[in-house]
């Protein structure tokens, strides 16, 4: 009887360095340890991106679960602040300690462990997708959108995914992710006239436009929030001139908003507000405004239903807690996934991610292999 031990293979993963876009050895050790369990497994490696398909059982298969995830992490930081070794798997007091702890080589090692055995000891009428991407921290261009892009050309296929993200803020159980809000930047330049401030008619100050501009954005309210989504939030991350003279009008000023948005809302619709609002300034002010958008993901939900009931069952059954069904928190590739099949995510309590002296109490790591192990015996029930 095979029991994969998902605390030992998270601190394997842990020792490997899969700083983004460093590959660090992490996804050599899955591919090995899914291939012993007569998983058929590929890299797809893009741009310089390492990522890994695995599938067990056959292409087409009428029902086939995926799961997805990442074993890039975050750079370490100010290593000096760390207690223990980043990259060391650690134990301390119940606690597994490293970088990658939390996000998310613990959700990682919890569902590859729970498909193992549930293969190689009661081999399921079906197949199972494993897509493990090395590129979920970065760019996110050549990571799961590279694993899905193989999949269609390959003729794969998942019909539903389950995302291991940390998705519990409190206790393990408490939240999973039916859907994500979309996320947006914008970048402004106000190009004026520089001069000295003691003569601000010879000059056209970029700065007042921007203050204008940026107080526009912040005030206005983007909607009231709908059915599955909180309300759409605006942040003005930064205003710089890069002036360091206080006798001096600059030249140009540069400020930049992130936008947080549910359905009310696309990429597109806000880019057209954002400019509408930079023209009105430029017209008051007879300045030159550039707007730049970039869009990382759009917003989206999967409406409750037959997977996110399964799923919040296994939970309550494990814990004994009830998940809430939330679209809170920032991006993941559930983004990229969300166009090929149902997704849903669930994983450990995220506190401590990204964090120095970052760590996983080794007894949520048992139990979410539980977990993970209770939908895949359901879902093929």
């Amino acid at each position: 009887m095979t029991n994969t031990d998902p605390v030992s293979l998270t601190a394997d993963l842990i020792r490997c360095p899969s700083v983004t876009p460093e590959e660090g050895g992490a996804l050599v050790l899955l591919e090995k340890l899914l291939s012993d369990a007569g998983f058929e497994c590929t890299r797809v490696d893009r741009g310089g991106v390492s990522n890994l398909f695995a599938r067990w059982g056959h292409r087409g298969a009428n029902k086939t679960f995926g799961f997805n995830g990442h074993t890039d992490v975050v750079p370490v930081g100010d290593l000096a602040a760390w207690t223990v070794d980043p990259f060391g798997a650690e134990v301390k007091d119940g606690w597994l300690y490293g970088r990658g702890a939390t996000d998310m080589k613990s959700g990682v090692a919890a569902f590859v462990s729970a498909a193992i055995d549930l293969v190689t000891n009661t081999p399921p009428d079906g197949a199972i997708i494993i897509a493990i991407t090395g590129d979920e921290e970065g760019d996110a261009i050549d990571g799961t959108t590279a694993l899905l892009d193989y999949m269609a050309e390959e003729g794969e296929k998942m019909s539903v995914c389950l995302v291991g993200e940390p998705t519990s803020p409190n206790v393990l159980g408490d939240m999973m992710k039916i859907g994500r809000r979309g996320s947006l930047t914008a970048y402004f330049t106000i190009n004026g006239v520089q001069g000295h401030s003691a003569y601000p008619h010879r000059a056209k100050n970029p700065v007042p436009a921007m203050a204008r501009l940026m107080d526009r954005l912040a005030s206005h309210t983007l909607d009231e929030g709908t059915d599955h989504f909180d309300a759409s939030t605006l942040a003005i991350t930064t205003i710089d001139t890069g002036n360091t003279a206080t006798n001096v009008i600059p030249a140009a000023c540069k400020g930049t908003v992130n936008i947080r948005f549910n359905d009310t809302h696309s990429g597109a619709s806000l880019d057209e507000w954002l400019r509408s609002e930079a023209d009105k300034v430029a017209q008051e002010f007879g300045v030159d405004i550039e707007v730049k958008v970039t869009v990382s993901g759009e917003s989206f939900v999967t409406p409750p239903g037959e997977l996110s009931a399964m799923v919040a069952k296994a939970v309550t059954e494990e814990t004994g807690v009830t998940p809430e069904l939330s679209t809170s928190g920032g991006t993941s590739d559930a983004r990229f996934v969300k166009d090929h099949c149902p997704v849903v995510e669930f994983g450990l309590v995220g506190k401590t991610m990204h964090q120095v002296d970052e760590c996983v109490e080794i007894d949520q790591i048992n139990r979410l292999k539980s977990i993970y192990a209770r939908v895949l015996n359901d879902y093929f029930a």
